[in-house]
């Protein structure tokens, strides 16, 4: 399950792109500002994050997020890991924007 979502966003990376805030899944974790960490359920999440198609609709603070697939465009990087203790963030990807947004919101410094 966790594969599929890690798929998905890097999949989701390549085929969408903005101009506004966006989000760029790095290839190492030397490169990203942030390590992320997708839980199973909404309830461990430290942020609920919702992907929207138009980056006009992103904000750092309620977890809108917009991938995109060229690093320039991003306004942060984020890599993916499969050790929640490598983790800054536990994240949960939500189907319904009603739901994203912060769980612990101790963290958000560390989102730009």
């Amino acid at each position: 399950m966790k594969k599929a979502f890690i798929t998905f966003a890097f999949i989701l990376a390549f085929v969408v792109s903005a101009n506004a805030q966006n989000v760029y899944p790095a290839n190492s974790e030397k490169q990203a500002d942030v390590k992320l960490f997708i839980v199973n359920y909404e309830s461990q999440a430290d942020l609920c994050v919702y992907d929207v198609n138009n980056a006009n609709l992103t904000d750092r603070d309620n977890g809108k997020w917009h991938f995109v697939c060229c690093e320039n465009d991003a306004q942060m990087k984020v890599y993916f890991v499969d050790n929640v203790k490598k983790a800054d963030i536990k994240v949960y990807f939500v189907d319904n924007e009603s739901h994203a947004g912060w769980k612990n919101k101790s963290k958000d410094y560390l989102v730009k």
